[in-house]
C-alpha cells in the first residue's frame, strides 16, 4: 500500500525557494521586455509587440495561453473525479491548432494590417465602419472575459497555498489578516490562507503585465511554456514510477469505487476544536465511518448544533490509506435520509474506466456519446473564437511561421493533455479523497510525489507548470481587456488626437484597476474552477466565432447582422447555464440533447446573421472595396 507522506518543512522551504526562483526570472523577463519596447509607438507595442513575432514566440505564446488554469488545475480535477472518461472529453484539443488557426489566421492576420486594428472589437468596428458593433463586441468580451479572470486568479492563490503551508512569516501575515478581515462582509467568508495568497499572486501579475505589456507576456509565455511541457513529463515518469506503472495503476483503478456525500451532526461538548474544523478536514462519525468536510460546519435554524456535509469514504483499502488524516476529537452522526450514493457508477468497480465515467447527478454519466462529440467540437471552435488567441493571431510575422506553429502547438498539447490523464488517474490510488478539494490536486501531487522522491525541491519547479500557465493566461487577458477599455471605448469617444503618454498611462492604470477588481470578486472564491472556465470560453466563441469568421470572408455580411449575432450567441450561451442554475441549483451548463449549450448559440447566432444580412441594405461599395478588392 502506497503511504501518504506529510509534508516535512525543510522540504516545504525548498519547494518555495525554488519557485521563487522561478518567478524572479519571470520578472526579469518582463523587465527586458519592457525596455527593449521603449522609444517604439506605444500602441503597436504595448498589445501587439510589433506584429513581429517568429515561430517560438508565436506558437508557444499561443499554447500557453490556451493552457490556462483550467488545464492545470480544473481539468485534473476533473480527471480525479471522473477517471479515464477525460480523455474523451479532452481528445478534441490535440487539432486545436489546426482548427483555430488554419481556420481563418491567415487572412485575420491581413485584414487586421490592412485595417490597422489592434483589438478584436476595433478589427470588428472598422471591418463594419460601425461603432455599435464595436461597442457590442467590447461589452461582451469584458463580460466573459471577468468569469475567465475569476477562476484563474482563485487558481493562482489555491497553487500558492500548498507552496507557503509552513512558512513562518507566511503563517504570521495569515494571522494578522484573519484578525483584520474577520468582521469585513464578504471578505472574511473566505479562508484567510486563500486571503494573503490571492493577494501575493494579483500583485505579482498585474505588475509585469503593466510594466511589460505584450512583449513581456510573449517573452514569459515562451518560458512558461517550456515549464508546462518538461513540468509535466517529469511529473508522468515520477508519478508512474511511485504507482509501480500504468499495468499496475489501471489495476488498481479497476478495484475503486466512487464514495458518498451525506450530512452529519457535529456532537457537542467541544466546541474549542469545532471552530477549528474547515473544508478539508477528517473526522470520524461515533460509528466509526471515515468523513471529509465539504464545507465549514454551520448551524442550520432548524438546529441547536453544528452541521456540515462530508464525504463518506467506501473503498476498503482508502479507509486504511486515510486512517492517519483524521486528527480532530471531533465526531458527529450522519443524519438519517442523508446519504448520497453517486446516481452512476455507486458500488460499480471498472467505473473510473469506463466510456462515460461516475456521476454524482446524472443517470447517463458524466460523458454521454453525444455530450462527447459536442465537446469535440467545443473546444477546437470556442478555441478559434477567442478574441485573447485571435490577437495573436494578428502578431505572427509570415505564413511560414503561420505554418510551422500549427505543428509545433499540435505537439504541444499531445504531449501535455495525455500524460495529464495518466498522472491524475493515478492519482486516485496515491491521493485518496480529495474530492471535496478537487482543484487542488495538481500542487498536491508535485508535493507528494517528489517528497517519496527524496526531491521535495523539485515541488517548487513542478508546481510552476500550473502556476505558469496560470500567469500566461492571467497576463493575455489583462491586456485583452485593457486595451478593449482604452482602445475600443476611450479613444472613440474622445475628440481629437489623443497622445501616446496620455494612451500609455491610461493602459497601465486599466490593468492595474482590472486585476485590483477581479482579486476583489476572487475574495470569496468561485466554487467550481472548470465550470467557470468552460462557460467563459463557450460564451465568448458563441459570441464572437461566426460574426469574426463571416465577418473576414463574406462580403454581403452587415453590421446589424454583427450586433443581432453577437448579442444572441451569448445570450442563448447565458441562457443554458441559467436553466442548469434552476434546474440543478447551482451554476452549470443545461447540455439539451447532451448537446453543450456552445453549439446551439453557435448555430443561433449564425442564423440570426445570415438573415438579418440578407434582410438589410447591402454594404458600401467602399468597404467592400477595401477589404476583399475590386
Amino acid at each position: 500500500m502506497i503511504i501518504l507522506a506529510e509534508a516535512t518543512s525543510g522540504g516545504s522551504n525548498a519547494a518555495l525557494v525554488s519557485f521563487l526562483v522561478y518567478v524572479l526570472i519571470v520578472f526579469v523577463i518582463a523587465f527586458v521586455a519592457g525596455r527593449v519596447g521603449r522609444g517604439k509607438p506605444f500602441v503597436g507595442e504595448y498589445y501587439l509587440g510589433g506584429r513581429n513575432f517568429g515561430m517560438w514566440a508565436f506558437a508557444l505564446t499561443y499554447a500557453a495561453t490556451l493552457a490556462s488554469g483550467g488545464s492545470f488545475m480544473g481539468f485534473p480535477a476533473l480527471i480525479y473525479t471522473h477517471g479515464w472518461t477525460l480523455a474523451w472529453w479532452i481528445c478534441g484539443y490535440m487539432v486545436v491548432p489546426l482548427v483555430a488557426m488554419g481556420l481563418f489566421a491567415k487572412r485575420l492576420n491581413q485584414i487586421g494590417r490592412i485595417a490597422g486594428a489592434i483589438t478584436i472589437p476595433e478589427l470588428l468596428r472598422k471591418r463594419f465602419a460601425s461603432n455599435p458593433v464595436g461597442n457590442t463586441a467590447t461589452l461582451l468580451l469584458l463580460f466573459f472575459m471577468f468569469f475567465y479572470l475569476l477562476a484563474q486568479f482563485k487558481a493562482g492563490a489555491v497553487i500558492m497555498q500548498t507552496l507557503f503551508g509552513e512558512v513562518r512569516i507566511y503563517e504570521d501575515v495569515v494571522s494578522v489578516v484573519a484578525g483584520f478581515t474577520k468582521n469585513i462582509f464578504w471578505v472574511n467568508q473566505a479562508d484567510p490562507h486563500y486571503l494573503v495568497c490571492l493577494g501575493i499572486f494579483g500583485i505579482a501579475v498585474v505588475a509585469y503585465t503593466t510594466y511589460g505589456g505584450f512583449r513581456a507576456v510573449v517573452w514569459t509565455d515562451v518560458l512558461q511554456g517550456l515549464v508546462m511541457l518538461i513540468g509535466v513529463l517529469i511529473l508522468l515518469g515520477m508519478t508512474l514510477s511511485l504507482v509501480g506503472g500504468l499495468d499496475r495503476a489501471t489495476g488498481k483503478l479497476a478495484e475503486q469505487i466512487p464514495p458518498e456525500y451525506a450530512k452529519v451532526r457535529l456532537e457537542a461538548g467541544n466546541e474549542e476544536e469545532t471552530e477549528k474544523l474547515k473544508k478539508g478536514d477528517w473526522i470520524r462519525s461515533v460509528d466509526g465511518e471515515l468523513l471529509c468536510l465539504a464545507e465549514k460546519p454551520g448551524k442550520p435554524p432548524s438546529s441547536d448544533r453544528l452541521e456540515a456535509k462530508v464525504l463518506l469514504v467506501t473503498f476498503a483499502e482508502h479507509r486504511e490509506q486515510l486512517a492517519g488524516r483524521v486528527t480532530s476529537p471531533v465526531s458527529g452522526s450522519l443524519i438519517e435520509g442523508s446519504r448520497k450514493p453517486y446516481r452512476t457508477g455507486a458500488g460499480e468497480k471498472g467505473i473510473y474506466l469506463s466510456p462515460h465515467g461516475p456521476s454524482l447527478d446524472s443517470v447517463h454519466g458524466f460523458l454521454p456519446v453525444m455530450l462527447a462529440l459536442s465537446f469535440f467540437a467545443f473546444w477546437n471552435f470556442s478555441g478559434a473564437g477567442q478574441p485573447s488567441y485571435m490577437v495573436r493571431q494578428m502578431a505572427f510575422r509570415d505564413t511560414v511561421v503561420l505554418r510551422r506553429s500549427i505543428l509545433f502547438v499540435a505537439i504541444f498539447f499531445t504531449l501535455i493533455y495525455l500524460p495529464l490523464i495518466v498522472i491524475f488517474t493515478s492519482a486516485r490510488i496515491i491521493l485518496p479523497g480529495m474530492e471535496v478539494e478537487a482543484d487542488r490536486i495538481m500542487p498536491e501531487m508535485a508535493r507528494v510525489v517528489t517528497e517519496q522522491a527524496g526531491v521535495p525541491w523539485l515541488a517548487g519547479i513542478l508546481v510552476a507548470a500550473p502556476f505558469a500557465a496560470i500567469m500566461s493566461s492571467v497576463d493575455s487577458f489583462l491586456l485583452l481587456v485593457s486595451s478593449g477599455v482604452v482602445r475600443d471605448v476611450y479613444q472613440q469617444k474622445k475628440k481629437g488626437v489623443v497622445s501616446e503618454k496620455t494612451i500609455a498611462r491610461l493602459s497601465r492604470l486599466t490593468t492595474v484597476v482590472v486585476g485590483a477588481l477581479a482579486v476583489i470578486f476572487a475574495l470569496n472564491p468561485p466554487k467550481f474552477l472548470q465550470t467557470l472556465i468552460v462557460f467563459a470560453s463557450g460564451g465568448l466563441g458563441a459570441t464572437f466565432l461566426v460574426p469574426v469568421i463571416m465577418g473576414l470572408y463574406w462580403k454581403r455580411m452587415t453590421a446589424p447582422a454583427a450586433v443581432a449575432g453577437m448579442i444572441c450567441g451569448g445570450l442563448v450561451m447565458l441562457g443554458f447555464y441559467l436553466i442548469g442554475l434552476f434546474l440543478f441549483g447551482e451554476f452549470k451548463e443545461f447540455n439539451w440533447l447532451n448537446v453543450h449549450p456552445f453549439i446551439w448559440a453557435s448555430l443561433v447566432n449564425l442564423i440570426v446573421v445570415i438573415w438579418v444580412s440578407l434582410a438589410g441594405r447591402k454594404p458600401a461599395q467602399g468597404l467592400i472595396e477595401k477589404y476583399f478588392g475590386t
